[in-house]
Parts: structure tokens; C-alpha cells; sequence
């Protein structure tokens, strides 16, 4: 069984690794285990964002403008539209889980990235995350410009860059983080032999290390 400590990974100086309502289920380090009895850690890189629409008009808008910028890198783009979605959410440290319709866009900026989904629900509400600690750096960047990009279209657009690339624009920043991370999980390897890691999971989200 593996645990790694938050700090570990947001350890440069400085750096407030305290967790936001978000990061409760879906950023911080998490042990969970499988029906087959493994475990698995996610600690990377992440960026968590969450924010509602100003209209009907702004979605629209933000699907074309997130198509056309994906394909613009050649990123795959899938639709989203769900008649009965189930999306796991927090809001003040408590479950706030959705069920109902959505519509949207996800897309894959690259194989060793989560999916970016822009998934929304019958309020025009997002909350997601997308880890690209395993892309590196110039991935996170192009995430962050999409979405400055859709951000206009938001009553208003939180995003929680655990890169701090959001808030600082400091490249240098953002690949010391990503690095402090890849040493913490190489670490974490050689103590732990039968351990995996990088790995895959289900709907193509990535984790640090399966045990």
C-alpha cells in the first residue's frame, strides 16, 4: 500500500498545498483500492476548474472555439450529450454529485494527459480537472491558454493550477513542479518494486502509482 503526502509533491518553497473543495475527491494524493485489491495514488500536476456559463449563446461559443482550437493542434475532440449523466462534484468540502442532462466537448490535448471535458449540466455549470503532469510542461501551458480562451463566455471561470502557470505565467514555475513531482513518484518506485506507475485507468485518466 502506498500513500504519498501532499507535500511531497507541492513541496517547492512557498507553495500552499492546502486543499480546495475541489481537490477534496478529485487532486489530492488518494489511496483507492479495487475489487481486485490493488491501490492506486493520484498526486501529479493537475488543473481543477469550475464555473458557470452566462447563457445558452456562451455554450455554443465555448464548443466552437475549444473544437476549433483543439483541431487547430490536432487534438481528438469528442461531442458531449448525455441525456442522464452522473457527475461526481464538491462544494464546501461536502458531496455535491449531478444527475441529469449534458452537453459539451472533451478533448484529448495528449496521450499521457487526462481528457479535458468541458461537461455541463442543465445550469451551464462545469466542474472538472485534468491532470498533465505526464505531458509536461508546454501541454499544461496550452490547457491554461484554452482556457483564458473560453473564459469570457463564464459569469465567472475558477481555475486552481496546481502548476501555477494559471496565476503566474512562469514556465520556469510550472516545470519545477512537474519536476518535483516526477522525483517524488521515482522515489516512491524504487522503494516500492511491485509498484506501477504511470498508469491509465478507466475514461482515460491517469495515476501516479498502482500497487
Amino acid at each position: 500500500m502506498i500513500a504519498l503526502r501532499e507535500a511531497e509533491c507541492c513541496a517547492l518553497a512557498g507553495t500552499d498545498c492546502r486543499p480546495t473543495p475541489l481537490r477534496r475527491r478529485a487532486g489530492r494524493p488518494q489511496l483507492k483500492r479495487d475489487p481486485l485489491g490493488s491501490s492506486h495514488t493520484t498526486m501529479g500536476v493537475t488543473i481543477h476548474f469550475e464555473g458557470k456559463l452566462k447563457d445558452h449563446a456562451s455554450l455554443e461559443a465555448v464548443v466552437r472555439a475549444a473544437d476549433a482550437f483543439a483541431r487547430a493542434r490536432s487534438w481528438r475532440v469528442e461531442p458531449i450529450s448525455e441525456m442522464e449523466a452522473h457527475l461526481a462534484r464538491v462544494r464546501d468540502e461536502q458531496d455535491w454529485d449531478y444527475a441529469g442532462p449534458t452537453s459539451g466537448i472533451e478533448i484529448l490535448p495528449h496521450e499521457r494527459c487526462d481528457p479535458l471535458r468541458l461537461e455541463f449540466d442543465e445550469d451551464l455549470y462545469v466542474q472538472e480537472y485534468t491532470k498533465t503532469q505526464f505531458a509536461g510542461p508546454g501541454v499544461h501551458t496550452e490547457v491554461i491558454a484554452l482556457l483564458r480562451e473560453l473564459a469570457p463566455h463564464f459569469e465567472a471561470l475558477h481555475v486552481d493550477d496546481e502548476g501555477e502557470y494559471w496565476d503566474t505565467s512562469d514556465a520556469e514555475l510550472l516545470t519545477k513542479h512537474i519536476d518535483t513531482c516526477n522525483r517524488v513518484l521515482a522515489d516512491e518506485l524504487r522503494k516500492h518494486p511491485g509498484a506501477q506507475g504511470p498508469v491509465q485507468i478507466a475514461a482515460g485518466r491517469w495515476v501516479d502509482i498502482i500497487s
